[in-house]
């Protein structure tokens, strides 16, 4: 299928972040979305753009840390110098989408679209449909965001309750409220009344929209963004001042409780591939050992779950289910795929022991 530009349509990705549930496969200097996941030859971030391009054309923007810049010219090479914004320290999301706002907006861009770099979606084709939708409402001055169709009652995502249906708009809803990650039984009960979808931090939205939403809550917030937009000399003078706080709670919680924000559905088979359980569910499923690298460096024998043979060794499990064995030069990581989670208080505790050559 071919897919149709949006006309006015900026893409913006934001890739920051360090993964630190995928360590030691993901770590600080090469996060998840530089990392190809699903074996398919291409990068998390390459996918990403992938996706976008045939919506955006040439319109795509990516907002990244200083560290990373190089690493995102080179898997992106074919984007202009001036697509790929550096921020000198991470500040959280609002930080980052707000920053490509501001820049768009003196650009004179009708709506954007921000995209995280490090998810995945299986159906390219639905998912422009939904963004098609998203940019139609977004035109009309709404807040929009893409709300995944949950397919289990997750713990680990925020919920958006959606309410009536948008006048003019019949795909769209608006959104009573942004919920945090609630208990799994608490996300059964939501599931039970259908009024409820993952949040996935995907969000449509005319720049001088998001600005103008993010003024009401903090005037200073905004216009610092703007002065860096107009001098960007003093991007390095000005950034550190700005609050960090993730775009949900800046802006999208209260304009949502001022029913300025409209939801999509989006149907297309999401997965933001969080820890080493989701990733051995999006490669193989519950009763497979799947391998992330070269297969000739494993000897699997009634074994289950996933091994990422990254260092060259020969990784050999026999008889365990649901195991979790990552062999990186320089460290070496064997859980289970239910304590996958946990896998964050490892890089935790060896921050605090300075080891930081490791993370």
């Amino acid at each position: 299928m071919v897919l149709d530009e949006i006309p006015g349509f900026w893409a913006v990705v934001p890739a920051g972040g360090a993964g630190t549930r995928l360590w030691p496969l993901s770590r600080s200097r090469a996060p998840k979305f530089l990392h190809d996941l699903t074996g398919s030859g291409r990068s998390l971030l390459e996918q990403t753009h992938d996706r976008l391009a045939p919506l955006a054309g040439e319109r795509v923007l990516v907002v990244t840390g200083e560290a990373h810049r190089a690493a995102v010219r080179d898997q992106l090479a074919m984007l202009p110098e001036d697509a790929v914004v550096a921020e000198p320290s991470a500040r959280d999301s609002m930080a980052a989408i707000g920053l490509a706002a501001a820049l768009l907006e003196r650009r004179g861009a009708e709506v954007m679209g921000s995209f995280a770099a490090d998810h995945v979606i299986a159906e390219p084709e639905r998912f422009a449909a939904s963004v098609a939708a998203a940019v139609a409402a977004a035109r009309d001055g709404w807040l929009v965001t893409i709300g995944i169709e949950p397919t289990f009652a997750s713990s680990a995502f925020g919920y958006i309750r959606e309410g009536e249906e948008l006048p003019g708009h019949p795909a769209a809803r608006r959104v009573v409220e942004f919920v945090e990650k609630p208990s799994v039984a608490v996300a059964e009960e939501y599931l039970a009344t259908g009024q409820y979808r993952w949040n996935a931090g995907m969000f449509v939205v005319r720049p001088s929209v998001l600005l103008d939403l993010l003024a009401e809550q903090d005037p200073d917030f905004a216009a610092t963004l703007r002065t860096i937009a107009a001098e960007p000399d003093r991007l390095g003078e000005l950034w550190e001042s700005l609050p960090k706080i993730a775009i949900d709670h800046a802006v999208a919680e209260p304009a949502a409780a001022a029913g300025k924000v409209a939801t999509i559905p989006g149907g297309f088979g999401w997965d933001d591939v969080g820890d080493f359980d989701s990733l051995a569910t999006l490669l193989g499923g519950a009763d497979t050992c799947s391998v992330l690298g070269d297969p000739a460096l494993t000897q699997l024998i009634d074994a289950s779950g996933i091994v990422v043979p990254g260092s060259g060794r020969t990784v050999a499990v026999i008889g365990l289910d649901d195991i979790v064995v990552v062999d990186t030069p320089d460290a070496l990581l064997v859980t289970t795929r239910a304590r996958a989670q946990e896998v964050k208080n490892v890089v935790a505790a060896l921050k605090q022991k300075g080891r930081t050559d490791l993370v």
